[in-house]
């Protein structure tokens, strides 16, 4: 891990301290092994206001041991690193006291990475594709709490790749199972979701049975997606979708 200002300091002594207007800005982490992708993500997060790069780091481990000396509020995380991966270390940090939010920007459109990251509770998901422009729009919506999800992701995943072609539509949920879907999409057990709409948990089964089957899905995690995709309801921890 090396602090945005020594570039060739020691993962072990980062020596980094907090700078003027510091709290102000988006403190972002960045997590990708290959030096060149890592170095060209810092300068074009520093070339703007309110951004400031803390930290950088080629492994999970190294990620984790930054995020405890620098505090950031960001963390841009690759899949693909050595030893453990991204989504790994997305789930470590999601299980913090204090999480950070995680901004994947990978490579992978692959649906099954997708759906990994939004059962973890990723804050976004961009490909590296993504112009600086999206990239910094993405950090400061992720740092306010709205979940991102790169357009070409969406569309892919819309198009049926791992999923199964939708049976009927959103046109044919009831009110009260559109309500459970919403709920459903924040990462709500049933027995929570029962709570708050005042229902009993069986009642509540027999909608999450209807919405999958209506929507043609398998899974929570599919209709998730499928509430995304067609802004039908508000995404995990209540995050608002923003598609770039």
């Amino acid at each position: 891990m090396q602090t945005a200002g020594e570039r060739t300091a020691s993962s072990r002594t980062p020596g980094w301290q907090a700078t003027a207007g510091a709290d102000q800005a988006t403190k972002v982490l960045v997590v990708d092994d290959h030096a060149l992708v890592a170095e060209g993500t810092c300068q074009v997060l520093e070339a703007f206001d309110g951004i400031e790069v803390v930290g950088r780091a080629g492994t999970a481990a190294e990620a984790l041991e930054a995020v405890e000396l620098l505090h950031p509020d960001v963390a841009i995380v690759d899949i693909n690193l050595p030893g453990t991966s991204g989504l790994e270390l997305a789930r470590e940090l999601a299980e913090r006291a204090s999480p950070v939010a995680v901004l994947i920007v990978t490579a992978y459109d692959d649906y099954a990475y997708v759906a990994e990251a939004i059962d973890i509770g990723v804050g976004g998901y961009l490909l590296k594709t993504a112009s600086s422009r999206e990239l910094v729009d993405a950090v400061r919506a992720v740092s306010t709490g709205i979940f991102v999800l790169d357009r070409a992701v969406s569309t892919r995943v819309a198009r049926g790749n791992g999923r199964r072609e939708v049976a009927d539509g959103p046109h044919t949920l009831t009110a009260r199972e559109t309500a459970v879907l919403r709920l459903l999409a924040t990462g709500l057990a049933n027995k929570a979701i029962a709570s708050e709409l005042g229902l009993s948990v069986r009642t509540v089964e027999g909608h999450v049975s209807g919405v999958l089957s209506k929507l043609g899905v398998g899974s929570r995690t599919e209709a998730t997606l499928y509430a995304l995709e067609n802004h039908l309801a508000d995404m995990p921890r209540s995050h608002r979708a923003a598609n770039w």
